[in-house]
């Protein structure tokens, strides 16, 4: 199944979304990995939604990629006796440990962690920022804060602290154990979430050995103040603009996404944007303009994927919202002024042999009639690094690998197939020709670059560029 779109699609799974047929549906619709969310599922959902796919991807005979998203520490604050209470602006309000039921006045807060770090003057935001409270004074057991932004409140709501570090681990107890299970299941990717600093990124990286990459969740101002070392310890990235737009002001997330968009690219490294992208696609089988036009945006800037969330996991269109990103991604795919913001974003400095055969093969096909770029890897870098480049042809990667295949079917352009090992240059050639026209890129004169390594087998070896002509079968 060839796409007709450079652009990956993330899709989440849900209720709505949770058998053979709705799953098939969705792939058939253009969904190129499917997200399976740990803060909801069970082990033994996870394991059913899990085989499906990969029975899906038997029946297609296309590798499909999975990434189970960890849960993460989850900071809320406890129950009101009388279920619910309003907080008035100016309102003196009070947060502890004590267990005991809240009211008007004061409601448990069971978080240690967060009287430790907080002191006066700091920010407390509850239920997703709808409720703003500033910290007055506090102790290792209270705060007394002002309500600065009121609203209802009531019992388990979310709390965000946005301006200071917390002294939390990003795995909790049940994220170890479910890092365990899903890397036991066989995932692809682990999305890692309340990343403070690249070393959360390397603590999951040492549980995780290798048996899947690591996604880091951008959520947190900490992860944005250091994000260089965080994106230098992950193998991808994910903008959590939900997060994002409640610790931070709003308004400074579109700049950020930019810029975390263009540093991902400039080291060849996946990113997903995600959240609200089409939100009123849960209850709604038209997308507003608002939300065409913020996922075209994120196309624009580069990203290798955009995903849904409650959209395909509980909204009533999951196969509508799915074919709206393809339909919307295919449209910015043809526009010119795609490739010329492209090209005038171009990052990074070439400084390595690989790197230098796959920017010579991208400009072999600016310059030349060939119908893709083939490139053989091992483990990934090269496919990545032709990825960076954005060729306006497509880019078929091979590898014998199939976690590697199912890995890079997140890269932006990326056609992936599991191939046998090539033994040689002359075997390399054959088997790209062959992949080529079997996946109806081309056939007889028409051309396609080659980019591999020798020696062969080797990763990160990549020397040899060439163009060859597909010939027939």
């Amino acid at each position: 199944m060839k796409r007709s779109r450079n652009l990956k699609i993330v899709a989440t799974l849900g209720p709505a979304s949770s058998s053979y047929s709705a799953i098939k549906e969705m792939f058939v619709a253009g969904a190129d990995v499917f997200r399976l969310n740990m803060s909801h599922g069970d082990h033994k959902t996870i394991t059913k939604l899990h085989g499906i796919i990969r029975d899906i991807e038997s029946e297609f005979k296309r590798p499909i990629g999975i990434l189970a998203d960890l849960q993460g520490p989850k900071l809320r604050i406890g129950t009101f006796s009388r279920g619910k209470e309003i907080l008035e602006e100016g309102d003196r309000f009070r947060l502890d440990l004590d267990p005991s039921e809240g009211d008007k006045t004061r409601v448990c807060l069971p978080h240690p962690e967060i009287f430790k770090a907080i002191r006066p003057n700091s920010t407390l935001l509850v239920n997703d920022g709808k409720i703003r409270l500033e910290v007055m004074s506090c102790g290792k057991d209270f705060a007394e804060v002002k309500v600065v932004e009121g609203g209802e409140i009531s019992g388990h709501k979310g709390v965000n602290v946005p301006d200071v570090i917390l002294p939390l681990a990003a795995l909790s107890s049940k994220d170890r154990s479910d890092l365990q299970f899903a890397c036991e299941l066989g995932v692809d990717w682990l999305a890692l979430s309340f990343v403070q600093s690249s070393a959360d990124v390397k603590e999951a990286k040492a549980l995780v050995k290798g048996r899947a990459a690591i996604m880091t969740k951008v959520e947190k101002p900490a992860a944005i103040d250091q994000f260089d070392e965080i994106l230098d310890s992950s193998d991808g990235i994910m903008i959590a603009r939900g997060d994002l737009g409640v610790e931070l002001p709003i308004h400074t997330v579109p700049p950020i996404q930019k810029r975390l968009i263009r540093k991902c690219r400039g080291e060849a490294k996946p990113v997903i944007v995600a959240t609200q992208m089409l939100e009123s696609m849960i209850n709604s089988s038209t997308p507003t303009r608002a939300e065409v036009s913020d996922v075209a945006t994120a196309i624009y800037e580069g990203a290798d994927a955009v995903m849904l969330s409650a959209e395909s996991a509980v909204g009533k269109y999951p196969v509508e919202s799915i074919q709206t990103m393809n339909n919307v991604a295919i449209s910015v795919e043809k526009d010119p002024t795609y490739w010329q913001v492209l090209e005038a974003s171009r990052t990074g400095i070439r400084k390595t042999v690989p790197d230098a055969i796959t920017l010579a093969a991208r400009q072999i096909a600016e310059t030349t009639d060939v119908k893709a770029i083939c490139c053989f890897t091992h483990s990934g870098t090269t496919a990545r690094l032709v990825s960076r480049e954005k060729p306006k042809v497509p880019i078929i990667i091979m590898t014998p690998f199939e976690k590697y295949a199912r890995r890079l079917c997140l890269v932006w352009g990326g056609h992936c197939e599991i191939t046998d090992k090539a033994l040689g240059f002359d075997d390399a050639v054959e088997i790209a020709t062959s992949v080529a026209r079997f996946a109806d890129f081309g056939q007889g004169d028409d051309q396609i670059i080659i980019t591999a390594g020798v020696p062969f087998n080797v990763s990160g070896s990549t020397n040899i560029v060439q163009v060859a002509k597909i010939g027939l079968s």
